[in-house]
Parts: structure tokens; C-alpha cells; sequence
């Protein structure tokens, strides 16, 4: 890491190890902001466009049919970022065919750990503070069983890391986060400032707080995924929103070299207001986008609803149509156990499904066969 382009004293400092190389503690939150006209505008127009988000999860008779498949096309744009491969089919394939047609190792299991590692944090804050812990905790779930799992799931590490290209060794990283004596201290100064009373608005605490988390950098690998985990957590956590329906991370992959740049312009430059300037843009524009698709979401269901009434079907296929927005790919089985009835009903009514036009089967084998729901994906996956 090069000290010369770390001029900024306010956001930390750079210090020389032993070793030779240099490392970037950060300061403690929060920094001095200036409150600019442009810096108001995007705090105004992101708490505008979250205030929306907010009024329509309100309103959400069933809001379990949304929370799922919004938690899942999180966990696959955020692992995204870290280089993974895997799609939003593949994850609810993995799911639907009850975890065994992948291998152990591949991307889509390490998908499927950030969804189990989301669930289990938005459940846990109901009985433990986001705390280091937590944090913790959450690590272990994301890393178990993945290549990652050899670099201490659940610890914070206990010796030095570097952020870089391929390549890259302690003295050629761009950035070098602290040291784990520094390393220890930060955390608990974090998670104080996270539970500390602040005049602060909370959209800007949020931002503050994941690039301290980034800088901290307390993992040997994960750290990019539980800081984004981080944000879903503290929305909840401080009721900015009655359901878990806002996540970055589509917006962070989409500009993701802006995303890292930024991280990195704080640490060396103290440019609060860039980031924070990005930052609130997240939230405004995933904001809105979650309104837009929760919209088209609940408008299709309501389509298919009318449809399988005008049919005269029987109420329990409107269960089924219920489960489709909750699991957009499923089996026979899934729906002969959500519906307690047996395999030969269960399949009668995806047969009905099918004839609807709302599922279509993606195998092509005569057992095992998982169905697709393609138009409510489609509004999922669309740019």
C-alpha cells in the first residue's frame, strides 16, 4: 500500500508495521459532514423514495409472497459482486430439488449461504442486537461449507489482509486495512456508534456505517457480502421499513467499479460526500425500483387470481398460485407438502397450472420435474 495517497487525516491514518508494510486505520464515526445542497437533495429524495417503498410494505396483505424472492434475487446480485456465477434460476433450482443436484463447492451454494445468512439475521435481531456477535454469527452461515470455509467462518481474523488484484501482496494492494489490534478496537467503536443516540438521519448513518465496516475489513473473505447483509439488518433493525423489501446490492453490481473507487476515495481522500452522494442515489433508485416490481408483482397475482375464479377451480389451486409468488420454481413435492394432500393432487393441480399458461416444466425428465414460473420471474430478473 502506498502511505502518499492516503492524505486525508480526518477519515484515519496510516501506520508502518513492523513488518514494513503500511496499513489505513480508519477514524471513528461519525466524521464532520458538510451538509451541502447537493448532499440535502439526495438525503430528501432518498428518504422520499423510501418513505414510498415504506407506505406500500404497509399495505401488503401477504407480504411473506414478496419477501422471498426479493431475498433471493439479493443474495445472488451481492455474491455477484464477489465474482460468483451463479443465476436466479440456479438458486431456486438448488432450492426446489431440496439442495442436491450441485455440487457441494459451487457458486450457487455459496447464493444459497447468504440467503440462509440474511433469513437467520433478520430473525435473530428480534432477540439479539446487531452487535459483533451477530456479525459473527452471520459469517458462519455465509462461509460454511464453500471454498471460503477454510478462512475461519465466524471468526474475525487474527492476522493481516489486503484488498487487491490478483497478484497483489501487502506492499502492492491498494489498501491494507487495520492491523487486528486496530482491527478489535474498531469493531467495538462501530458497534458502538451503530447503538449510540444520534442527530444524525439514519440513511446517512447507514452509509457511514458500511464504509467503516468495508475499511475495517474484519474477515479473511466475506467481508463485502456481510457488509451489504448489514444494511438489510439495520433497516429492519431501526424500522425504516415494516418488511425487508430494500437491498443494494443491484445497484452496487451495476456500478461496481464506482462502488469500490468511492470506498476507497473516503480512506485516502476523506470524500464523505462523494460516497454518501452514491450512496443515498442506492437507495433512492432501489427504492423505487422495489415499488415498481412489487407493483407488477401484486398487479399478475391479482391477474391470476381472476383467472383461476373464472375456471371454477378449486380455492386450494389459489393456494398454489400463492406459493408460485413466494417459490418461483417448484416440484410436485413442495406443493403435496405446503398443501398436505398427495403426490397424484398435487400434480393434478400443477397440471392445471400449466394449462393456465402460469408454469411451464424446465427438465424435460419424467421424474424429478421442476416447474418454472416465467412470468413472475421475468419481472424479477428484468433490468
Amino acid at each position: 500500500m502506498d502511505p502518499s495517497k492516503f492524505q486525508a487525516s480526518t477519515s484515519g491514518k496510516v501506520i508502518r508495521l513492523p513488518q514494513g508494510y503500511w496499513a489505513f486505520v480508519p477514524a471513528g464515526l461519525p466524521p464532520a459532514l458538510t451538509f451541502s445542497s447537493s448532499l440535502v437533495a439526495a438525503l430528501s429524495d432518498a428518504d422520499r423514495a423510501l418513505g414510498e417503498l415504506k407506505g406500500l410494505g404497509g399495505t401488503l396483505a401477504n407480504p411473506h409472497l414478496l419477501i422471498r424472492p426479493l431475498a433471493r434475487r439479493e443474495a445472488v446480485l451481492s455474491s455477484r459482486i464477489e465474482g460468483t456465477r451463479a443465476s436466479l434460476d440456479d438458486l431456486l433450482a438448488y432450492e426446489a430439488t431440496q439442495l442436491s443436484f450441485f455440487e457441494p463447492g459451487s457458486d450457487v451454494r455459496e447464493v444459497h449461504n447468504y440467503v440462509r445468512a440474511l433469513e437467520y439475521g433478520l430473525e435473530r435481531i428480534h432477540t439479539l442486537p446487531i452487535s459483533q456477535r451477530l456479525i459473527r454469527e452471520m459469517h458462519a452461515r455465509l462461509m460454511e461449507g464453500v471454498r471460503g470455509d477454510v478462512w475461519t467462518p465466524g471468526e474475525f481474523r487474527r492476522s493481516q489482509n489486503w484488498i487487491g488484484p490478483a497478484g497483489s501482496t501487502l506492499e502492492t494492494a491498494p489498501y491494507v486495512p487495520p492491523p487486528v489490534d486496530d482491527m478489535l478496537a474498531a469493531l467495538s467503536a462501530l458497534e458502538s456508534f451503530i447503538h449510540a443516540p444520534s442527530d444524525l438521519p439514519p440513511l446517512l448513518r447507514l452509509g457511514l456505517i458500511h464504509y467503516q465496516f468495508e475499511a475495517i475489513h474484519p474477515f479473511l473473505d466475506g467481508n463485502g457480502r456481510v457488509g451489504r447483509l448489514l444494511i438489510a439488518l439495520l433497516l429492519s433493525a431501526w424500522q425504516l421499513l415494516p418488511q425487508p423489501l430494500l437491498y443494494l446490492s443491484a445497484y452496487f453490481e451495476s456500478n461496481r467499479r464506482t462502488y469500490y473507487e468511492l470506498l476507497l476515495a473516503v480512506s485516502q481522500r476523506a470524500a464523505w460526500e462523494d460516497w454518501m452522494l452514491y450512496f443515498l442515489e442506492g437507495v433512492k433508485l432501489q427504492s423505487l425500483d422495489a415499488v415498481n416490481r412489487i407493483d407488477h408483482l401484486q398487479a399478475l397475482r391479482v391477474q391470476y387470481q381472476a383467472q383461476i375464479q373464472a375456471r371454477r377451480a378449486p380455492a386450494r389451486l389459489l393456494r398454489v398460485v400463492d406459493l408460485l409468488f413466494a417459490q418461483p420454481m417448484i416440484t410436485t413435492r413442495q406443493v403435496e407438502t405446503a398443501l398436505e394432500t398427495n403426490f397424484v393432487g398435487a400434480q393434478r393441480l400443477i397440471d392445471q397450472l400449466i394449462q393456465a399458461g402460469m408454469l411451464r416444466e424446465i427438465t424435460g425428465g419424467r421424474r424429478n420435474r421442476v416447474y418454472r414460473a416465467d412470468e413472475i420471474l421475468n419481472i424479477l430478473e428484468s433490468a
